[in-house]
């Protein structure tokens, strides 16, 4: 603020370059409403339609650098250094023993000193991490996450999610998250519908954001989901064929089973398996059959040992 007259006005009150930052995080609830309050606004002026919305989201980086964000391997990998380069050095340690370099020893017994104190740092970052539930941690931006941003590139960032009017292309939802599209749809699909007070209306999302469980809570909220589907696989000499790929499999809803193309029935114990990535977890199913060992044309479907195998996954509204 560069108005002296306005500064004396507020006593020497003057904003900062987190003032704003604060004010949101202070009032969010507030300002989550007076958003909902304008959506409403819109529709009664006949700016918004509210029956088909499209949904994407947009990755903005944190101050927090990689080198500040960890997971369970890059502590490990650290704590094994640690205790690596702590080895050496009492090695070393002994040798000068020896020698009775006094300079040498010291300058030794401060790097182990170092050290240690760089290894308490990571057993805490681990305790914080098991702490947490979540498979991984940021120590400047905390609730910033690792995320797959382009192609393979990842930066630690945000997911801001935003819901599309299609009558004046006018934003009636949004919010920022820690993870990536495919875990995101619904959460943003029923703020919209919150915001908007309707019944139902029809979501466009790209191929990111097909996820079975996430399109399944649309459902449940009698939202409709048009969502492109994604690449079944890749077709090369060794790897499964065109003929063979997911989408050529027919899932039975009502004894919870698959029908591959060669008229086999693929079953599940029941059983439920936790993947954990460095950006998100989750839980599946698997599909096996016993014929695929005497099939013959295997080859053409999976190179697996075992045979051919399906997760709950992929019925994602195949």
């Amino acid at each position: 603020m560069r108005n002296i007259e306005l500064q004396w006005l507020l006593f020497g009150l003057v904003p900062n370059y987190h003032s704003i930052s604060d004010f949101r995080k202070n009032n969010s609830a507030g300002l989550k409403k007076l958003f909902k309050v304008f959506v409403s606004f819109l529709k009664d002026a006949d700016l918004i339609a509210g029956e088909t919305i499209a949904i994407d989201g947009t990755k903005s980086r944190a101050h927090n650098s990689k080198k500040a964000n960890f997971n369970q391997k890059k502590i490990d990998k650290h704590l094994a250094y640690i205790e690596e380069k702590t080895q050496q050095y009492l090695d070393e340690l002994a040798q000068n023993d020896e020698k009775e370099n006094s300079t040498t020893i010291t300058n030794i017994q401060e790097k182990i000193e170092r050290l240690n104190k760089n290894k308490l740092r990571y057993e805490v970052l681990e305790e914080k991490l098991k702490t947490s539930g979540e498979p991984q941690i940021s120590t400047t931006d905390e609730d910033s996450r690792a995320l797959l941003v382009q192609g393979q590139v990842v930066e630690v960032s945000y997911n801001i999610q935003a819901a599309v009017d299609d009558k004046h292309n006018l934003v009636v939802a949004t919010h920022t998250i820690n993870r990536n599209d495919r875990n995101a749809l619904s959460a943003i699909a029923i703020e919209a519908k919150k915001n908007l007070g309707v019944e139902t209306f029809t979501a466009l999302v790209d191929k990111g954001y097909h996820n079975g469980r996430e399109l399944t809570q649309c459902k449940e909220e009698n939202i409709i989901t048009i969502v492109a589907h994604p690449e079944q696989g890749k077709s090369n000499e060794n790897g499964t064929q065109p003929d063979y790929f997911v989408s050529k499999f027919i899932y039975n809803k009502e004894d919870d089973t698959y029908i591959c193309p060669e008229n086999q029935v693929l079953k599940t114990t029941g059983r439920w398996h936790k993947k954990t990535r460095d950006r998100d977890s989750y839980e599946f199913k698997k599909y096996r059959t016993p014929a695929c060992k005497e099939c013959a044309v295997k080859s053409l479907c999976t190179s697996r040992t075992g045979g051919r195998e399906l997760s709950e996954a992929n019925h994602e509204y195949n």
